[in-house]
């Protein structure tokens, strides 16, 4: 496996609901919502020589494969030469869509993921990657989620559809359906594509900070590319130790709206009776939408 991010301890929290403990990053400081003060002057010269070698590597992929909207959000952050200070884009996020960023030692709980979601808080992990994870790793570090996860918060739409997600997360915990609900968030948030008129376009995170399956994900033949429909979506087992089986497709930011905003209930009770389908599951009827040439 060739990926930047892979997620799976994440996920795997969600599914299995465990308490969300990690054994990255320093939890000794955090408050009860487990945000830290990111130590801006504290990263040493290494560390921010890292972060320029992998901010370089992934800039120079994302023409022709990340969606527009990304490419001048991520532009105007201007965070090429050093590990970015939270608090100071935080400020131009706030005015921009009303989100702003919190630090956080790592991974975090479901709970309290979700709740800051739901107050358009979006969780930075403050620790960077070591050397040797330059192109994979476990838990997602302070350049995935800057990198892959911040530049599409520019975005009302998109913005307003994460803050919805929040609050589907803190119901999906209710009624104990969040495996569900882990199954579209990483469809989308973290693997998602989007049509544009020059073709299939990266814009989830796991994809924009990954050295090798930003292009799988466009242009092999290997993998199901599929409208997003989020019942289906929710059906759907994923891979988190290899590139995607199937990729989902919205075509634009509104149809990721509307079909993230409805009442999930009901789908949960349905699929509940269902057996979860294969990654790389195609149904009778569905079209898969052919690769980028």
């Amino acid at each position: 496996m060739n990926t930047t991010v892979d997620q799976a301890d994440f996920f795997k929290t969600l599914e299995e609901k465990s308490d969300g403990a990690s054994l990255r990053g320093d939890y000794s400081q955090c408050d009860a919502q487990y945000v830290v003060r990111q130590d801006s002057s504290g990263y040493t010269a290494e560390q921010q020589a890292l972060w320029r070698k992998l901010y370089q590597r992934q800039a120079k992929l994302l023409p022709g494969r990340a969606c527009e909207l990304f490419i001048d959000s991520l532009g105007k952050l201007d965070a090429s030469a050093e590990i970015p200070c939270l608090e100071r884009t935080s400020e131009a996020l706030h005015k921009a869509t009303g989100w702003q960023l919190v630090a956080v030692p790592g991974l975090i709980p479901d709970l309290t993921f979700f709740e800051h979601l739901a107050e358009r808080r979006f969780p930075v992990t403050v620790w960077l990657r070591e050397p040797h994870e330059f192109d994979y790793i476990v838990e997602p570090d302070i350049f995935h989620d800057f990198f892959g996860h911040v530049p599409l918060l520019f975005n009302p739409i998109f913005a307003d559809h994460l803050q919805q997600f929040g609050k589907g997360g803190l119901k999906a915990l209710r009624l104990d359906a969040l495996k569900y609900l882990a199954r579209l968030y990483w469809y989308t948030v973290e693997f998602g594509l989007i049509e544009s008129p020059q073709g299939l376009r990266a814009y989830g995170a796991g994809i924009l900070s990954s050295g090798g399956e930003i292009e799988y994900c466009l242009t092999s033949p290997k993998p199901r590319r599929i409208a997003l429909d989020a019942e289906r979506t929710m059906r759907t087992l994923y891979k988190i130790d290899s590139y995607q089986e199937t990729y989902f497709v919205i075509r634009d930011y509104q149809h990721l709206f509307d079909v993230t905003a409805p009442d999930f209930a009901p789908i949960y009770e349905r699929i509940r009776m269902e057996e979860a389908l294969p990654a790389n599951s195609l149904l009778p009827g569905e079209i898969n939408i052919a690769p980028n040439r």
